[in-house]
């Protein structure tokens, strides 16, 4: 009789892990589980996305995963290199299928890999619908944070969500804790009515950044709660900076200047470049301006362009503190 139960008890324990493996969780699974073959369901912009583990052959596009899936180890067997900064290992990981950038695809590259998963967006969120055509079998998982939420929260969302793919919760955690961290650092330290403003270079240009648009600078003002030193109406959301004079901006007699080197990113071997603090030095119309005469000039990562993931962020709101704390 004992040994019925004993028999009894082995099968409704193997049952049970069965029906666990083959079902979907919110979880990524352990490594075990992954091996023996499993679904997990993540939401991304467009809804809930199953995506079956393990994973033999993952691609991505999005510029702002980039960083966070290299220091995951995860193996690419295609992806946007051409849009890659310099400063990612998987630009010079030969065994990567490049599928161009946005103005010059190869889309049609990732039929040779047969993905299981695309992580696509940002530049190449348009081709979200061929991507789906050209790979059926593939789950294609945007992340892209969407215009009406938050930047900082939709970091976090876009690295928890990839946590749970790759079996990385502790580590995207982490990361979303040190954003929190860094942003609270300069929020702190900001000294509330002090004048910003924010900037990008290009081409030898200063252009204006506009509070609240855009990509990168824009958002900054709304995180960290900072005044703006100039509101233009109906400024663009224009990656290049909109076309405001530097005198005009200098009018405005910013404390603080928050600039981004557009070019840094993709044309600082080019002869003609000229470095965002190059031309925010040599300006004759900032020169008397308060942020410049206190050397009140925050620069973005020089590789922010075609980085823009969380670490980004991080690492420079950890440098807007600093500033901010005089250090």
């Amino acid at each position: 009789m004992s040994s019925l139960k004993l028999r009894l008890g082995v099968l409704i324990g193997a049952a049970a892990l069965t029906l666990t493996a083959c079902g979907s969780t919110s979880e990524a699974p352990t490594e075990n589980a992954a091996a023996a073959g499993s679904t997990i369901t993540v939401e991304d912009n467009n809804g809930e996305q199953s995506i079956k583990l393990p994973l033999k052959s993952v691609v991505a596009t999005d510029n702002r995963t980039f960083e966070t899936l290299a220091d995951w180890d995860v193996k690419l067997s295609a992806g946007a290199v051409a849009l890659m900064p310099g400063t990612s290992k998987y630009k010079k990981d030969a065994s990567i299928i490049d599928l161009g950038s946005h103005k010059e695809p190869n889309l049609e590259a990732v039929v040779a890999v047969e993905p299981d998963l695309i992580i696509n967006g940002q530049r190449f969120a348009q081709f979200h619908d061929k991507f789906t055509t050209l790979a059926p079998n593939a789950t294609v998982l945007e992340l892209d944070p969407r215009d009406d939420q938050p930047l900082d929260a939709e970091l976090k969302r876009q690295t928890t969500a990839l946590g749970e793919v790759f079996g990385k919760q502790t580590e995207a955690k982490k990361l979303n804790d040190e954003l929190d961290a860094a942003i609270a650092r300069a929020k702190a330290a900001y000294k509330p009515g002090e004048k910003v403003m924010a900037v990008i270079t290009s081409g030898g240009e200063i252009g204006y950044a506009a509070p609240s648009n855009g990509r990168t600078l824009g958002p900054i003002f709304d995180i960290l709660g900072l005044t703006p030193a100039l509101e233009v109406k109906d400024s663009s959301e224009d990656h290049q900076g909109d076309d405001i004079s530097v005198e005009a901006i200098a009018s405005s007699n910013p404390d603080w200047i928050l600039a981004m080197d557009r070019d840094a990113a993709v044309s600082a071997d080019d002869p003609s470049y000229e470095p965002a603090n190059e031309l925010l030095d040599s300006s004759e119309a900032l020169k008397n301006v308060t942020a410049s005469k206190n050397g009140n000039i925050v620069y973005m990562p020089a590789d922010t362009y075609t980085n823009e993931g969380i670490q980004t962020y991080t690492e420079f709101f950890n440098s807007v503190a600093d500033a901010f704390e005089g250090k």
